[in-house]
């Protein structure tokens, strides 16, 4: 079971890195069809969300790939918004969130598959505070509602502002590990983590997204990954689905 747990830990951090998203949301439903109580998964998976995509990181600071006077007002503002969400959702029926958030994956996952192609050299390469964030407190509002990293409502917006797909996952994989953190230390609160369990996926995920950046960098051209956070993005609104049925 810890080989088998170690695998599927590596593999989804792999493929998610590519698009900078945490693979928290895919690893937990995992771990419940293997057997394991979802209180204990979901600490699991956030932690390993926040270990594999901080190695991602690493690796982009490294190699000078993150613009951090990006990164730092969507944390912000994410931050803020999503203790604001938090609290928010005792108020507001979950079914209902869940099911506006699926039709904005929905919408976000077309949008990269259909957006029109740019050339690189048309990306934009400034820093607009202010609609950056609004971003980052969309994004921690729906982190607070819905208890899921903000990747998927982070990469589509600033697509849409004109972005380098690259650019967008260096600096979606330097955000998510906050909100994830804050998640999991919640969680360790509210009951037992097992520590066996989470060091065995939390290692096998650093080692996966590490190496799923660097592929991404070295290998794949931007459009390549648009495809790929487009794919993200409907699993994400396959697996809420899910929940609501």
């Amino acid at each position: 079971m810890d080989y088998l747990i170690g695998g599927i830990s590596f593999v989804a951090a792999f493929l998610f890195s590519l698009g900078g998203v945490g693979a928290a949301i895919i690893l937990i439903p995992i771990l419940v069809s293997l057997g394991i109580p979802i209180g204990i998964a979901k600490p699991v998976g956030l932690f390993y969300n926040t270990v594999s995509l901080t190695g991602a990181s690493i690796s982009n600071i490294k190699n000078k790939r993150l613009d951090f006077k990006i990164g730092i007002p969507i944390i912000l503002f994410s931050f803020i918004f999503a203790i604001i969400g938090a609290w928010g959702s005792q108020f507001i029926p979950k079914k209902i969130i869940l099911a506006l958030f699926i039709g904005f994956l929905l919408f976000s996952g077309f949008m990269f598959l259909f957006h029109k192609k740019k050339e690189q050299a048309s990306y934009r390469e400034d820093r607009p505070y202010k609609a950056l964030s609004a971003i980052g407190a969309l994004a921690g509002l729906l982190s607070g509602l819905l208890g899921v990293g903000g990747g998927g409502i982070i990469s589509p917006l600033m697509l849409m502002l004109g972005f380098n797909p690259k650019k967008i996952a260096s600096i979606t994989a330097f955000v998510v590990p906050f909100s994830s953190f804050a998640g999991f230390l919640t969680y360790w609160s509210m009951g037992s983590v097992n520590w066996r369990l989470l060091a065995i996926a939390s290692t096998a995920g650093i080692i996966g997204a590490t190496l799923g950046t660097m592929f991404m960098h070295k290998r794949l051209n931007p459009q390549t990954v648009k495809r790929i956070l487009a794919i993200i993005l409907l699993m994400m609104a396959v697996k809420l689905v899910w929940n609501i049925i």
